[in-house]
């Protein structure tokens, strides 16, 4: 199994999915002859311009399948700029068959424990890693300090490198996305170690604690020292929503409030009408389109709202805001596919 790619390429960004699926059929029979000789470097000649087309960052594998013989695995690698990308990339793919199946990230191997590796002219053998595990209080995932033999033989760089590939291969990319927290290649084993074939297990049992819709209430103040309330979405995470790369900001000004600038008494139920109605269109769209989180502060209130651009969500929010009354209300949509407009949410 080798990894290939050229993350942190300056190049920009294309839209070359289509072509690259196009010069897959076209090339899938020597593909197919290279992968069954074994022949790796020819892979890479023909795969790696292939996958740069579509974007230089893109990182790409060839795996053992879940249910074909070879899985081609095209991965953002943790770029949460290039997530949606990738799912888009593989959202494309032709049927699987026989020989090849397609994913956007790295998939859970059930023989994680039994891989070795050439790490840096070592040996990294995953039943050898140990991994201190803790769970902080109330968040939805756990950090995790790993440990390896040889890590004390290797630079730190190559030792998150090692990590974190363990990781992918233990639970999968998207699960380490979103279970995982603080990442930390340890040199020396941790007092309260315990294997790494017991991690899954314990993310399983974590996730359990998370199966139900839950929001989250919050207060703060805004860079110039104003109070604000703010409810989320708990946990918060863009590995869950892949395809939602289109930020929807809907503005309403509000007329009724306390001292803090907080809305109060008519207004308050107008937002939460408003927001009612909001919610019943998104539900309709729940496969397109996630609310976030809202925010109150100075008079306004910010709903944020991460949407498939393909699909119709920012029209529906521009048809709703018509009928608010309260000030001019406003709906601004960008591009935002590492939700950097909710970043002190996400968890």
């Amino acid at each position: 199994m080798r990894l290939f790619g050229r993350k942190g390429a300056d190049e920009e960004a294309g839209d070359g999915i289509a072509e690259f699926w196009a010069w897959w059929e076209e090339s899938r029979p020597g593909l197919d002859s290279l992968v069954a000789n074994g022949d790796v470097g020819g892979l890479e000649e023909r795969l790696a311009p292939a996958v740069a087309a579509i974007h230089p960052g893109l990182v790409w594998e060839v795996a053992p399948g879940k249910e074909a013989a070879h899985a081609l695995v095209v991965t953002a690698a943790g770029d949460p700029e290039l997530r949606s990308l990738a799912h888009r990339w593989a959202k494309a793919a032709p049927p699987s068959d026989m020989l090849w199946e397609f994913h956007p990230s790295r998939q859970a191997n059930p023989q994680a424990m039994e891989l070795t590796l050439d790490v840096g002219g070592f040996e990294f053998a995953l039943d050898k890693l140990m991994l201190g595990l803790r769970v902080p209080r109330d968040q939805p995932r756990v950090d995790v300090s790993a440990y390896h033999p040889i890590f004390s033989e290797l630079d730190e760089d190559t030792r998150m490198e090692a990590a974190l590939l363990a990781l992918d291969w233990l639970l999968g990319e998207d699960d380490v996305a979103r279970w995982v927290g603080e990442i930390t290649p340890a040199t020396f084993q941790p007092i309260d170690s315990v294997a790494a074939v017991h991690l899954p297990a314990v993310v399983a049992d974590l996730a359990s604690g998370y199966t139900e819709e839950e929001w989250v209430l919050l207060e703060g103040q805004t860079g110039s020292g104003a109070p604000l309330v703010a409810t989320a979405r708990h946990p918060l995470r863009p590995v869950d929503y892949p395809l939602f790369d289109q930020h929807i900001e809907i503005t309403l000004p509000y007329t009724h409030r306390d001292e803090n600038g907080l809305p109060v008494g008519d207004s308050l139920a107008a937002l939460r009408d408003f927001e009612e109605r909001l919610a019943a269109r998104l539900l309709k769209l729940r496969d397109d389109a996630v609310l976030a989180a809202h925010l109150s502060a100075e008079g306004h209130r910010i709903i944020h709202v991460y949407a498939d651009p393909t699909g119709d969500a920012a029209i529906h929010a521009k048809e709703l805001i018509v009928s608010w009354e309260e000030g001019e209300p406003r709906v601004d949509v960008a591009a935002d596919p590492s939700w950097s407009a909710v970043v002190a949410f996400l968890t």
